[in-house]
């Protein structure tokens, strides 16, 4: 019987400006490569795109302002899976599932499934749904981000910053509480993902873009990147 991983895919991945074809043929090899032994559930996260509508609407006058910018970024994660879907050369008419219920009866015909986040709850991300799903099939989680790990601080804008190369579950979910939740933040985890994994003891992996590290998680070999346990 084949063992399910569930991996986040960044959104700053899959299109960071333009869609990054490169580096999805590279994730394309390393997870058609490895499906001899695994089954795979890839949600999707809207990234740089899903930002970019929710600041639009950041000075509109508008009621439940949190809940629609929240509901463009689900969109958005879904857009960005159903061209994942097509990358693979999945069939067109499988759909993007919007429940657990249906990710699980997808996964048991097929041997990748992908998604965006599911149904709107409040203050979680795709994030969230990647760990709910990992919870679900009882499985490790790969988080796949556009930095190496997990850091002090944010490496984009800080040299200081200091690389983690492990920590538990519980350090991790100090770190991400210190941090206020709005639609669209960027965070290698969500808070609610946080506390998720560290209630249900998930084993987590945080890498970056180099998809060697991937293959070496899945091959139980060293890897640079963060493991959360």
């Amino acid at each position: 019987m084949k063992k399910i991983i569930v991996l986040s895919l960044g959104g700053s991945l899959i299109i960071p400006d333009r869609v990054d074809v490169g580096f999805l043929e590279l994730f394309k090899k390393v997870i058609l490569k490895n499906t001899k032994k695994y089954k795979f559930v890839v949600v999707c996260g809207g990234g740089k795109i899903a930002r970019t509508y929710i600041e639009g609407l950041k000075d509109q006058p508008l009621k439940k302002k949190k809940y629609l910018q929240s509901l463009l970024g689900i969109s958005t994660t879904r857009t960005n899976a159903r061209f994942m879907t097509y990358f693979f050369g999945k069939d067109a008419n499988q759909g993007i599932p919007h429940e657990m219920k249906q990710v699980r009866n997808l996964l048991a015909k097929h041997d990748i499934v992908f998604c965006g986040a599911l149904r709107y709850e409040t203050k979680q991300t795709s994030d969230s749904t990647a760990a709910k799903l990992a919870r679900l099939f009882n499985c490790d989680f790969i988080n796949l981000t556009n930095v190496k790990g997990l850091y002090d601080k944010n490496p984009k804008n800080n040299r200081s910053a200091k690389f983690i190369p492990e920590i538990s579950h519980k350090e991790f979910l100090k770190m991400a509480n210190k941090l206020s939740f709005h639609p669209g933040q960027h965070f290698v985890l969500d808070q609610t993902a946080a506390k998720i994994i560290h209630k249900y003891n998930i084993r987590t992996f945080i890498i970056g873009e180099d998809m060697k590290n991937l293959d070496r998680i899945l091959n139980n070999k060293h890897f640079v990147g963060t493991i959360i346990n």
